[in-house]
C-alpha cells in the first residue's frame, strides 16, 4: 500500500490512504495503522536521546539504502528509504543507527564545532554568547517542526522525505543535495583539522617530493589524506562505524583535557576579552549555526523510537546538555586564550602537557576513521545518478579516490579552518537546520494561508534562517578572500 500525495491538507487532518479503489472507513484505518507501525521503532528514550547527543555533538549524516541493505533488514524495524537503512533491536542494529545514519555523519566521532565555539566567541564577544542561546532555541524549534511534518503523513521516515511531501521531487532533490555538500565540506575541513594539528605537534618537518618543497601543514594534509583513503575502499564499514560510536565520549575527553589545562596545568583563565566585537558577530552566528546542523538525522531517530511521544523531551535533553557544553567549552577556552584563540583551540595548547596531548590526540584520531563514512552517502548518489558499463567494485573505487583528490585540492586552496566551517555554517547549516524545515511546515500543514501566531512564529524563524545564510555567506566569502 502507498500513501495518497495530497498537495495541500492539515497536520490536524488525518491522512487518508487508499488501496487502488475507494475504500471503507476500517480498511482507511487499518491502512493507516498499518502505515504507523511501519515507522515505529524499538530504540528506548535513553537510547535515543545517546544518538541525539551524538547526532548534535559530531557530524552525522544517513547511509543511503542500498539493494543489500534492503535485503538485510529486519522486517520488525521502520524502513528507511533514500538515505536511509532497516533499524534492528540489536548492539549492532544501535550501532548502525548511531554510525551509519550519515546526512551529515552527524553522528559520530568529535564534532568539529566544539573545537570552535571559543574562536566564535572570540570573534563576536561576550555578548555573542546570547546569540548561541537564539541559535539553540531557533533550531530547537524547527526540530519539532520536522516531527510535526513527520506526523502529518506515516510513510515519511526521512528528511529528503519531507522536502518530497512539502514540494515534490525538486524539495527531495534540493534537499539532497544541499546535505551532500554540507557532507563534502565538512569532510574536507576533517583534513585541513589534521594538518593543522599534526604541524602543531611536529613543526619542524617538511616535505620533499621530487624536488619540490611542500610546507608542513600542505605535507601532512596530502599524508593524512594517502592514509584515509583505502579506509573509503572498504565495502564493510563495520569496524569504521565501531569506532566512530564514541562521539559524545570524545567530545567529553577534549572538554575535560582542555579544562585540565587551563585549571592545574599553568594556563590559567586571566584573559578578560571584549564585550562585544560587532564585526566579527556575523562570523560568531554562522560558527554557532554549524553546531547545530544535526536536524537531517531527527528523522531517522524518531522513526526508531519505540514512544514516539517522547520524542519533544529527547530534543529537548539533547540541545540543553549540547548548549551547555558549547557554553562551557567557548568559556574556557576564551578566558584561556583570548582574543587570540585559534579557529581550533587546540593550536593554542602548550605540546609539552599530557593533557593537551589527549585533547589534540583525540581530535587527530576520529576524522581518520570518520572520512570513509562521512563520503558514503555522497559516494553512493553519485554511483546511484551515474551507472556505467564499468564493474560497480571498480566504479565505486574511482568516485571515492576522485573524491578524495578533489577534497585534498579543496584542502590546499582553502587552508583556513574557521573560515570553511564558517561558511558551511551560514550557506548550509542555517539552510538545513532553520530555513528548510520552516519552508516545508508552511507548505505541508497550510498554515500559510492563514495569519496567526502560530505562522508568524514560523516565518520569523525561517527568516532568521535566511538571514544567517546571505549575510553569514557574504562574510564569509569575504573572510576567505582576505586570507588567500
Amino acid at each position: 500500500m502507498e500513501a495518497k500525495k495530497q498537495e495541500d491538507y492539515s497536520l490536524t487532518i488525518p491522512l487518508l490512504l487508499h488501496n487502488g479503489d475507494v475504500g471503507t472507513k476500517a480498511k482507511e484505518e487499518q491502512c493507516t495503522e498499518q502505515c504507523t507501525n511501519r515507522r515505529t521503532g524499538t530504540t528506548s528514550f535513553m537510547s535515543t536521546c545517546f544518538n541525539g547527543l551524538n547526532a548534535l555533538s559530531v557530524q552525522s549524516g544517513f547511509y543511503p539504502k542500498t539493494e543489500k541493505t534492503l535485503a538485510m533488514k529486519p522486517r520488525t524495524g521502520p524502513v528507511i528509504a533514500n538515505y536511509g537503512l532497516g533499524l534492528c533491536p540489536t548492539f549492532f542494529g544501535l550501532v548502525q543507527l548511531v554510525v551509519l545514519s550519515d546526512v551529515h555523519p552527524y553522528l559520530y566521532l568529535c564534532r568539529v564545532g566544539i573545537l570552535s565555539v571559543p574562536y566564535a566567541l572570540a570573534s563576536g564577544g561576550w555578548l555573542s554568547l546570547t546569540l548561541l542561546l537564539v541559535i539553540a532555541i531557533s533550531t530547537l524549534y524547527t526540530g519539532l517542526l520536522i516531527q510535526r511534518c513527520m506526523d502529518s503523513d506515516p510513510t515519511i521516515t526521512t528528511y529528503p522525505e519531507i522536502g518530497d511531501r512539502a514540494f515534490g521531487k525538486t524539495g527531495k532533490t534540493l534537499v539532497s543535495i544541499t546535505m551532500n555538500i554540507e557532507l563534502y565540506l565538512v569532510a574536507t575541513g576533517f583534513l585541513i583539522l589534521e594538518g593543522d594539528n599534526l604541524s602543531k605537534l611536529f613543526p619542524d618537518i617538511d616535505f620533499d617530493i621530487y624536488g619540490i618543497h611542500i610546507g608542513s601543514k600542505s605535507g601532512f594534509i596530502v599524508m593524512v589524506a594517502i592514509i584515509i583513503l583505502p579506509t573509503s575502499w572498504l565495502n564493510n564499514m563495520t569496524i569504521l562505524s565501531y569506532i566512530s560510536a564514541g562521539g559524545v565520549l570524545a567530545m567529553v575527553i577534549i572538554l575535560v583535557s582542555i579544562f585540565w589545562g587551563g585549571a592545574f596545568d599553568g594556563i590559567g583563565f586571566q584573559e578578560k576579552g571584549n564585550f562585544v566585537k560587532w564585526n566579527g558577530v556575523p562570523s560568531a552566528i554562522n560558527l554557532y549555526t554549524f553546531c547545530y546542523c544535526a536536524h537531517p538525522v531527527f528523522p531517522t531517530l524518531y522513526a526508531s523510537m519505540k514512544n514516539q511521544r517522547q520524542f519533544s523531551k529527547v530534543l529537548f535533553l539533547c540541545f540543553a546538555f549540547c548548549t551547555f557544553t558549547y557554553s562551557f567549552m567557548a568559556i574556557i577556552g576564551y578566558l584561556m586564550f583570548g582574543s587570540k584563540v585559534e579557529s581550533e583551540i587546540t593550536l593554542n595548547l602548550p605540546t609539552d602537557n599530557l593533557s593537551s596531548r589527549v585533547a589534540i590526540f583525540t581530535t587527530l584520531v576520529t576524522p581518520i576513521a570518520k572520512y570513509a563514512l562521512m563520503v558514503t552517502p555522497i559516494v553512493n548518489t553519485i554511483e546511484a545518478r551515474f551507472q556505467s558499463s564499468y564493474n560497480k567494485r571498480i566504479r565505486l573505487f574511482i568516485i571515492k579516490t576522485i573524491l578524495m583528490i578533489t577534497s585534498v585540492i579543496v584542502a590546499l586552496s582553502l587552508p583556513f579552518f574557521g573560515d570553511l566551517m564558517s561558511l558551511v555554517g551560514a550557506l548550509l547549516s542555517a539552510t538545513v537546520s532553520i530555513t528548510i524545515p520552516c519552508l516545508c511546515y508552511l507548505k505541508i500543514s497550510g498554515i500559510y494561508r492563514r495569519i496567526g501566531v502560530e505562522m508568524v512564529i514560523v516565518v520569523f524563524v525561517g527568516l532568521i534562517g535566511v538571514f544567517v545564510a546571505l549575510v553569514g555567506t557574504y562574510v564569509s566569502v569575504l573572510d576567505i578572500e582576505r586570507n588567500l
